[in-house]
């Protein structure tokens, strides 16, 4: 059950009595909600281990400060159009061995923000800044956009704004099977809803506790049958001596779930890590098989493979997907 993943709910004292906490506080009866002045003030104040996630977490629920809507790094989405990302939610119930979350903040806590509104009029704002432009708008940094949207209940806010500035262009970045959502609202041609796929054994071996590759193809295909736009991201691309053939795999089971032509864009990436999320991945996963091939400290500071190697696996798998029917102007390079 969904309540047993929380020990405790701290709810910022100006949201104690919205909408929001008052469901939320009805579902999870049996839990104490604690009233605190700011999220900042107790999450990630004390340093917890991130792999104390599997013991339970306590959930922030509160106001977004500051940024609410941040520039995406270069290579971030499809290039040619402005990319900016917003932050619903910090962390993830998802255990995946390569997560640059674990590194990022000092604790794996949960947090969601609910001044959903005020994110909105950000973005509205921001559409001023490009009034010839179509702008992406990305959700799923901090978080799985989908995981738990069925709690967070913000999806219906944000459709709203999208169905009526098609300006903007709206992506929900996924590992997550909890379609129910998604499936209440209609499709819009400036939405995508994107996967993170891997092969089926990375995904039970590295992607721990998320959705096997299979269900993930089967919400892909649900959500094709209904008239969503789908997108794929083939990332991050872990080395092994087989690695091939197993994309070939993967990508030939996409191809039996939905036309490959329905994939709006396909990304590719190769792991990677910042120095400080390298280390704890080291620490965390000592036994992890991505262990097994040598990564450098390049100029960018990034940990990953040399780049020969980086690019001829990126080529390998382009070219499978090219020869499964896709064309080159769908596939994007990631953070390369």
């Amino acid at each position: 059950m969904v309540t047993s993943m929380f020990n405790r709910v701290f709810v910022e004292e100006e949201c104690f009595d919205s909408p929001q906490v008052h469901q939320l506080r009805e579902k999870f009866s049996s839990i104490e909600f604690k009233k605190i002045d700011r999220i900042d003030h107790y999450f990630g104040r004390v340093k917890k281990p991130y792999l104390q996630k599997r013991d339970g977490l306590n959930l922030y629920i509160g106001q977004k400060r500051g940024e609410l809507i941040k520039l995406a790094p270069p290579a971030y989405g499809l290039s040619g159009e402005p990319h900016f990302y917003y932050v619903h939610a910090y962390n993830c119930i998802y255990e995946c061995e390569y997560c640059y979350l674990q590194g990022h903040f000092d604790s794996p806590d949960l947090v969601w923000f609910i001044n959903h509104e005020e994110v909105i009029q950000a973005m509205s704002d921001k559409l001023q800044d490009f009034s010839q432009e179509k702008v992406w708008f990305h959700a799923g940094e901090f978080s799985d956009s989908l995981a738990l949207s069925h709690l967070t209940k913000e999806l219906p806010l944000y459709h709203n704004f999208f169905k009526h500035h098609p300006q903007a262009l709206w992506e929900l970045r996924t590992k997550s099977v909890n379609i129910k959502e998604i499936l209440k609202l209609s499709p819009l041609p400036n939405m995508y809803i994107s996967f993170s796929l891997s092969p089926q054994k990375e995904s039970q071996e590295i992607d721990l506790l998320t959705p096997r590759t299979s269900h993930r193809l089967k919400a892909m295909q649900e959500l094709v049958a209904k008239g969503f736009h789908i997108a794929v991201h083939l990332d991050p691309i872990i080395h092994s001596d087989d690695f091939v053939e197993k994309y070939q795999v993967l990508i030939s089971q996409m191809k039996e779930h939905f036309p490959l032509e329905k994939v709006a864009y396909l990304s590719l990436g190769v792991v990677r890590f910042t120095k400080d999320v390298y280390h704890q991945v080291q620490k965390n996963y000592p036994e992890s098989r991505m262990h097994a091939q040598e990564f450098i400290k390049g100029l960018d500071g990034k940990v990953r493979y040399p780049r020969p190697m980086r690019l001829w696996m990126l080529q390998k798998i382009k070219q499978l997907c090219l020869d499964q029917g896709m064309i080159e102007k769908q596939i994007y390079l990631c953070m390369e």
